[in-house]
Protein backbone atom coordinates (compact mmCIF):
# COMPACT_ATOMS: atom_id res chain seq x y z
CA UNK A 1 0.00 0.00 0.00
CA UNK A 2 3.08 2.77 0.87
CA UNK A 3 4.48 2.31 -2.71
CA UNK A 4 2.37 4.54 -4.12
CA UNK A 5 2.11 7.25 -1.73
CA UNK A 6 5.35 7.85 -1.05
CA UNK A 7 6.39 5.11 1.44
CA UNK A 8 8.87 2.70 1.38
CA UNK A 9 6.33 -0.49 2.35
CA UNK A 10 3.46 -0.72 5.08
CA UNK A 11 5.48 -2.59 8.06
CA UNK A 12 4.46 -2.11 11.46
CA UNK A 13 0.98 -0.23 12.74
CA UNK A 14 2.06 3.39 12.21
CA UNK A 15 3.31 3.26 9.04
CA UNK A 16 -0.07 1.53 7.60
CA UNK A 17 -1.71 4.19 9.65
CA UNK A 18 0.07 7.14 7.35
CA UNK A 19 -0.11 5.03 4.42
CA UNK A 20 -4.03 4.99 4.56
CA UNK A 21 -3.79 8.97 6.04
CA UNK A 22 -2.10 9.57 2.64
CA UNK A 23 -4.71 8.00 0.65
CA UNK A 24 -2.87 4.53 0.19
CA UNK A 25 -5.87 1.88 -0.65
CA UNK A 26 -4.87 -2.08 -0.93
CA UNK A 27 -3.11 -3.67 -3.68
CA UNK A 28 -2.87 -7.36 -2.60
CA UNK A 29 -6.65 -8.00 -3.50
CA UNK A 30 -6.47 -7.04 -7.27
CA UNK A 31 -3.43 -8.82 -7.50
CA UNK A 32 -5.26 -11.63 -5.80
CA UNK A 33 -8.34 -11.33 -8.32
CA UNK A 34 -5.89 -11.68 -11.25
CA UNK A 35 -3.97 -14.55 -10.27
CA UNK A 36 -7.42 -16.72 -9.33
CA UNK A 37 -9.36 -15.44 -12.25
CA UNK A 38 -6.43 -16.55 -14.54
CA UNK A 39 -6.90 -20.39 -12.71
CA UNK A 40 -9.42 -22.68 -14.50
CA UNK A 41 -12.92 -23.37 -12.70
CA UNK A 42 -12.48 -27.20 -13.06
CA UNK A 43 -12.64 -30.04 -10.30
CA UNK A 44 -9.01 -30.70 -10.87
CA UNK A 45 -7.93 -27.81 -8.57
CA UNK A 46 -9.11 -27.23 -4.97
CA UNK A 47 -8.98 -24.15 -3.54
CA UNK A 48 -8.31 -23.85 0.26
CA UNK A 49 -8.44 -19.78 1.03
CA UNK A 50 -8.26 -17.32 4.43
CA UNK A 51 -11.98 -16.24 5.62
CA UNK A 52 -12.75 -12.68 4.72
CA UNK A 53 -11.08 -10.34 2.46
CA UNK A 54 -7.95 -12.49 2.92
CA UNK A 55 -9.17 -14.45 0.40
CA UNK A 56 -12.73 -16.27 0.60
CA UNK A 57 -14.29 -12.83 -0.71
CA UNK A 58 -12.55 -12.61 -4.07
CA UNK A 59 -12.87 -16.51 -4.76
CA UNK A 60 -16.90 -16.13 -3.66
CA UNK A 61 -16.55 -13.16 -6.43
CA UNK A 62 -15.07 -14.94 -9.22
CA UNK A 63 -17.27 -17.71 -9.02
CA UNK A 64 -15.09 -20.65 -7.68
CA UNK A 65 -15.49 -23.60 -5.26
CA UNK A 66 -13.22 -23.32 -2.02
CA UNK A 67 -12.95 -24.22 1.39
CA UNK A 68 -12.23 -21.84 3.56
CA UNK A 69 -10.62 -21.15 6.79
CA UNK A 70 -9.94 -19.20 9.29
CA UNK A 71 -11.87 -15.94 9.76
CA UNK A 72 -10.50 -12.63 10.21
CA UNK A 73 -11.36 -8.77 11.86
CA UNK A 74 -11.59 -5.78 9.56
CA UNK A 75 -8.02 -4.86 10.35
CA UNK A 76 -5.41 -7.64 9.59
CA UNK A 77 -2.12 -7.92 10.50
CA UNK A 78 0.90 -10.15 10.40
CA UNK A 79 -0.02 -12.58 12.79
CA UNK A 80 -2.97 -13.63 10.75
CA UNK A 81 -0.73 -14.50 8.01
CA UNK A 82 1.02 -16.72 10.32
CA UNK A 83 -1.92 -18.16 11.77
CA UNK A 84 -3.85 -18.45 8.07
CA UNK A 85 -0.81 -20.22 6.59
CA UNK A 86 -0.40 -22.60 8.99
CA UNK A 87 -4.16 -23.78 9.07
CA UNK A 88 -3.88 -23.91 5.15
CA UNK A 89 -0.69 -25.88 5.35
CA UNK A 90 -2.21 -28.47 7.15
CA UNK A 91 -4.62 -28.78 4.68
CA UNK A 92 -2.35 -31.11 2.91
CA UNK A 93 -2.09 -28.59 -0.19
CA UNK A 94 0.25 -29.16 -2.66
CA UNK A 95 1.18 -25.22 -2.83
CA UNK A 96 0.68 -22.35 -0.80
CA UNK A 97 0.69 -19.33 -3.01
CA UNK A 98 0.37 -15.75 -0.92
CA UNK A 99 0.19 -11.97 -2.35
CA UNK A 100 2.25 -9.33 -1.03
CA UNK A 101 6.20 -8.43 -0.92
CA UNK A 102 8.95 -9.85 1.36
CA UNK A 103 7.34 -8.85 4.50
CA UNK A 104 4.30 -11.51 3.42
CA UNK A 105 7.20 -13.83 2.70
CA UNK A 106 8.91 -13.69 5.72
CA UNK A 107 5.89 -13.86 7.49
CA UNK A 108 5.02 -17.52 5.47
CA UNK A 109 8.80 -18.52 6.03
CA UNK A 110 8.07 -18.08 10.19
CA UNK A 111 4.88 -20.28 9.80
CA UNK A 112 5.18 -22.96 7.28
CA UNK A 113 9.21 -23.06 6.77
CA UNK A 114 10.50 -25.94 4.15
CA UNK A 115 7.01 -28.23 5.06
CA UNK A 116 5.19 -27.20 1.82
CA UNK A 117 5.76 -25.41 -1.71
CA UNK A 118 5.29 -21.53 -1.79
CA UNK A 119 4.93 -19.15 -4.36
CA UNK A 120 4.32 -15.70 -4.28
CA UNK A 121 2.05 -13.25 -6.10
CA UNK A 122 4.49 -10.01 -6.01
CA UNK A 123 1.52 -7.01 -4.77
CA UNK A 124 4.52 -5.06 -2.60
CA UNK A 125 6.87 -2.46 -2.26
CA UNK A 126 9.69 -4.32 -1.54
CA UNK A 127 10.02 -7.49 -3.74
CA UNK A 128 13.33 -8.75 -3.75
CA UNK A 129 13.54 -12.38 -2.76
CA UNK A 130 13.32 -15.19 -5.20
CA UNK A 131 9.91 -16.66 -3.98
CA UNK A 132 8.08 -14.40 -6.53
CA UNK A 133 6.60 -14.49 -10.13
CA UNK A 134 7.01 -12.03 -12.15
CA UNK A 135 3.26 -10.87 -12.00
CA UNK A 136 -0.24 -12.54 -11.62
CA UNK A 137 -0.25 -13.88 -14.83
CA UNK A 138 2.70 -15.72 -14.85
CA UNK A 139 1.97 -17.27 -10.93
CA UNK A 140 -1.09 -18.83 -12.14
CA UNK A 141 0.90 -20.20 -14.82
CA UNK A 142 2.96 -21.45 -12.77
CA UNK A 143 0.65 -23.22 -10.57
CA UNK A 144 -1.09 -25.04 -13.64
CA UNK A 145 2.84 -26.21 -14.55
CA UNK A 146 3.75 -27.55 -11.10
CA UNK A 147 0.51 -29.16 -10.54
CA UNK A 148 0.67 -30.77 -14.21
CA UNK A 149 4.74 -31.83 -13.19
CA UNK A 150 6.14 -29.56 -15.15
CA UNK A 151 8.45 -27.64 -12.95
CA UNK A 152 10.72 -28.62 -10.48
CA UNK A 153 11.37 -27.45 -6.80
CA UNK A 154 13.93 -25.23 -5.51
CA UNK A 155 15.10 -23.53 -2.92
CA UNK A 156 14.15 -19.51 -2.77
CA UNK A 157 15.79 -16.97 -1.35
CA UNK A 158 13.60 -14.52 1.70
CA UNK A 159 15.01 -11.32 1.52
CA UNK A 160 14.13 -8.35 3.31
CA UNK A 161 15.31 -4.88 3.77
CA UNK A 162 15.18 -2.84 6.87
CA UNK A 163 12.08 -0.72 6.40
CA UNK A 164 13.64 2.50 8.74
CA UNK A 165 16.84 2.28 7.04
CA UNK A 166 15.12 2.20 3.81
CA UNK A 167 13.32 5.45 4.27
CA UNK A 168 16.90 6.97 4.88
CA UNK A 169 18.56 6.20 1.77
CA UNK A 170 19.71 3.40 3.04
CA UNK A 171 18.92 -0.35 1.38
CA UNK A 172 20.35 -3.20 3.73
CA UNK A 173 19.19 -6.40 2.79
CA UNK A 174 19.54 -9.87 5.11
CA UNK A 175 18.60 -13.45 4.14
CA UNK A 176 15.66 -14.45 6.23
CA UNK A 177 15.80 -18.21 5.11
CA UNK A 178 14.56 -20.28 2.46
CA UNK A 179 11.11 -21.13 1.04
CA UNK A 180 10.74 -24.39 -1.09
CA UNK A 181 9.48 -22.44 -4.38
CA UNK A 182 8.40 -24.33 -8.05
CA UNK A 183 10.93 -22.88 -10.80
CA UNK A 184 10.16 -22.41 -14.02
CA UNK A 185 12.54 -20.98 -16.23
CA UNK A 186 11.75 -17.39 -17.23
CA UNK A 187 8.69 -17.05 -14.81
CA UNK A 188 10.50 -16.59 -11.53
CA UNK A 189 12.24 -13.40 -10.71
CA UNK A 190 15.43 -13.33 -10.07
CA UNK A 191 16.59 -11.91 -6.48
CA UNK A 192 18.22 -8.59 -6.43
CA UNK A 193 21.86 -7.99 -7.10
CA UNK A 194 23.98 -5.25 -5.58
CA UNK A 195 25.40 -2.46 -7.76
CA UNK A 196 29.21 -3.00 -8.77
CA UNK A 197 31.88 -0.72 -8.12
CA UNK A 198 32.82 -1.21 -11.91
CA UNK A 199 29.46 0.19 -12.44
CA UNK A 200 30.57 3.82 -11.90
CA UNK A 201 32.20 4.76 -14.77
CA UNK A 202 29.38 4.05 -16.92
CA UNK A 203 26.95 5.98 -14.58
CA UNK A 204 28.95 8.94 -15.32
CA UNK A 205 29.56 8.56 -19.24
CA UNK A 206 25.73 8.04 -18.64
CA UNK A 207 25.26 11.53 -16.51
CA UNK A 208 28.04 13.15 -18.96
CA UNK A 209 25.52 12.38 -22.37
CA UNK A 210 22.14 13.66 -20.63
CA UNK A 211 24.06 16.96 -19.55
CA UNK A 212 25.22 17.89 -23.03
CA UNK A 213 22.89 16.35 -24.97
CA UNK A 214 19.26 15.23 -23.40
CA UNK A 215 18.52 18.03 -20.80
CA UNK A 216 16.32 20.75 -21.61
CA UNK A 217 15.62 23.89 -19.32
CA UNK A 218 11.72 23.87 -19.90
CA UNK A 219 11.39 19.69 -19.26
CA UNK A 220 10.22 18.43 -16.37
CA UNK A 221 12.28 15.33 -15.13
CA UNK A 222 11.07 12.16 -13.06
CA UNK A 223 13.66 10.70 -11.61
CA UNK A 224 12.74 7.25 -10.21
CA UNK A 225 15.50 5.19 -7.57
CA UNK A 226 19.00 4.34 -8.30
CA UNK A 227 22.63 5.21 -8.52
CA UNK A 228 22.68 5.49 -12.08
CA UNK A 229 19.68 8.27 -12.46
CA UNK A 230 21.34 9.70 -9.28
CA UNK A 231 24.15 10.36 -11.48
CA UNK A 232 21.85 12.38 -14.03
CA UNK A 233 20.36 14.04 -11.36
CA UNK A 234 23.68 15.55 -10.11
CA UNK A 235 23.65 17.20 -13.57
CA UNK A 236 20.20 19.02 -12.87
CA UNK A 237 20.97 20.49 -9.88
CA UNK A 238 19.84 18.37 -7.26
CA UNK A 239 22.74 17.54 -4.72
CA UNK A 240 21.00 15.16 -2.42
CA UNK A 241 18.76 12.84 -4.53
CA UNK A 242 16.57 11.04 -3.05
CA UNK A 243 18.59 7.47 -3.32
CA UNK A 244 15.41 5.22 -3.14
CA UNK A 245 12.99 7.35 -3.79
CA UNK A 246 11.31 9.64 -6.66
CA UNK A 247 12.24 13.42 -6.86
CA UNK A 248 11.20 15.91 -9.40
CA UNK A 249 13.38 18.89 -11.10
CA UNK A 250 12.87 21.06 -14.35
CA UNK A 251 16.17 20.88 -16.60
CA UNK A 252 16.79 24.43 -14.83
CA UNK A 253 18.01 22.81 -11.79
CA UNK A 254 14.79 24.15 -9.82
CA UNK A 255 13.58 21.79 -7.67
CA UNK A 256 9.81 21.26 -7.64
CA UNK A 257 9.46 18.35 -5.22
CA UNK A 258 11.96 15.41 -3.37
CA UNK A 259 10.84 11.80 -2.00
CA UNK A 260 6.59 12.72 -3.92
CA UNK A 261 3.88 10.29 -3.73
CA UNK A 262 1.77 9.51 -6.72
CA UNK A 263 -0.54 12.58 -6.66
CA UNK A 264 2.61 14.98 -6.29
CA UNK A 265 4.21 13.58 -9.38
CA UNK A 266 0.95 13.88 -11.06
CA UNK A 267 0.50 17.83 -10.07
CA UNK A 268 4.15 18.55 -11.29
CA UNK A 269 3.83 17.29 -14.26
CA UNK A 270 0.77 18.37 -15.36
CA UNK A 271 0.24 21.16 -18.24
CA UNK A 272 4.26 20.40 -18.40
CA UNK A 273 6.70 18.67 -21.05
CA UNK A 274 7.82 15.53 -18.90
CA UNK A 275 10.25 13.06 -19.22
CA UNK A 276 10.41 10.22 -16.72
CA UNK A 277 14.00 8.42 -15.99
CA UNK A 278 14.25 5.13 -14.99
CA UNK A 279 16.75 2.48 -14.25
CA UNK A 280 16.21 -1.35 -13.66
CA UNK A 281 16.95 -3.24 -10.38
CA UNK A 282 20.03 -5.51 -11.00
CA UNK A 283 20.12 -8.86 -11.05
CA UNK A 284 15.96 -9.05 -11.80
CA UNK A 285 15.60 -6.45 -14.37
CA UNK A 286 12.56 -4.46 -13.23
CA UNK A 287 11.86 -1.09 -14.33
CA UNK A 288 8.69 -0.38 -13.46
CA UNK A 289 6.64 -2.04 -10.67
CA UNK A 290 9.46 -2.70 -8.07
CA UNK A 291 10.60 0.09 -5.67
CA UNK A 292 9.00 2.83 -7.75
CA UNK A 293 5.46 2.32 -6.97
CA UNK A 294 4.82 6.13 -7.57
CA UNK A 295 5.90 5.90 -11.05
CA UNK A 296 2.31 4.91 -11.31
CA UNK A 297 0.12 3.90 -14.89
CA UNK A 298 -1.51 6.99 -13.81
CA UNK A 299 1.44 9.45 -14.07
CA UNK A 300 3.16 7.35 -16.85
CA UNK A 301 -0.10 7.96 -19.16
CA UNK A 302 0.17 11.73 -18.10
CA UNK A 303 3.56 11.78 -19.19
CA UNK A 304 3.41 9.66 -21.95
CA UNK A 305 4.98 6.27 -22.95
CA UNK A 306 7.32 7.73 -25.73
CA UNK A 307 8.83 10.01 -22.92
CA UNK A 308 9.68 6.98 -20.49
CA UNK A 309 13.59 6.80 -20.63
CA UNK A 310 15.33 3.47 -19.11
CA UNK A 311 18.76 3.80 -18.49
CA UNK A 312 21.43 1.13 -17.30
CA UNK A 313 24.57 0.59 -16.75
CA UNK A 314 26.24 -2.49 -19.24
CA UNK A 315 27.31 -4.21 -15.99
CA UNK A 316 23.59 -4.50 -15.38
CA UNK A 317 22.54 -5.50 -18.61
CA UNK A 318 24.78 -7.77 -18.95
CA UNK A 319 24.29 -9.69 -15.21
CA UNK A 320 20.41 -10.47 -16.81
CA UNK A 321 19.64 -14.10 -17.00
CA UNK A 322 17.69 -14.60 -19.84
CA UNK A 323 18.34 -10.95 -21.27
CA UNK A 324 15.40 -8.84 -20.95
CA UNK A 325 13.86 -6.12 -19.01
CA UNK A 326 10.85 -6.29 -17.46
CA UNK A 327 7.76 -4.57 -16.40
CA UNK A 328 4.82 -5.19 -13.52
CA UNK A 329 3.37 -1.71 -13.11
CA UNK A 330 0.16 -2.98 -12.38
CA UNK A 331 -2.03 -2.48 -15.32
CA UNK A 332 -1.83 -5.17 -17.80
CA UNK A 333 -2.89 -2.92 -20.88
CA UNK A 334 -0.14 -0.57 -20.00
CA UNK A 335 2.66 -3.22 -19.27
CA UNK A 336 1.54 -4.80 -22.96
CA UNK A 337 2.09 -1.11 -24.51
CA UNK A 338 5.61 -1.04 -23.07
CA UNK A 339 6.23 -5.13 -24.53
CA UNK A 340 8.73 -5.38 -26.92
CA UNK A 341 12.29 -4.15 -28.10
CA UNK A 342 13.11 -0.61 -26.62
CA UNK A 343 16.48 1.39 -26.74
CA UNK A 344 18.10 1.55 -23.22
CA UNK A 345 20.76 4.29 -22.97
CA UNK A 346 23.98 1.91 -21.51
CA UNK A 347 26.40 5.21 -21.82
CA UNK A 348 27.54 8.07 -23.83
CA UNK A 349 26.26 7.88 -26.65
CA UNK A 350 25.70 4.50 -26.93
CA UNK A 351 22.61 2.76 -26.61
CA UNK A 352 21.15 -1.17 -27.04
CA UNK A 353 18.27 -2.71 -28.19
CA UNK A 354 16.72 -4.64 -25.02
CA UNK A 355 13.39 -7.06 -25.30
CA UNK A 356 10.75 -6.16 -22.36
CA UNK A 357 8.45 -8.96 -21.06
Amino acid sequence: MGGVVGLKGTDGTMVLQEAVRRGAIPVSPKRAKEFLSILPKNPGISLVVAGGRMGADIARELGLEFVSVNSVGVETTRTDTVRIARSIAKHGIDVLVFVGGDGTARDVLEAVGASVTVLGVPAGVKVYSSVFAINPRTAANIVLEFLNGSTETVKGEVLDIDESEFRKGHLAISLKGYLLTPQKGGLMQNPKAPSLASDTEDMETIADYFEQELIDPSTVYVLGPGLTVDRIATRLGVTKKTLLGVDVVRGDGTILGLDVSEAQILSLVKDSKARIIVSPIGGQGFFLGRGNQQISPKVIRSVGVDDLVIVATKNKIGMLWPRRLLVDSGDPDLDESLRGYRRIIIGHREEMMIKIE
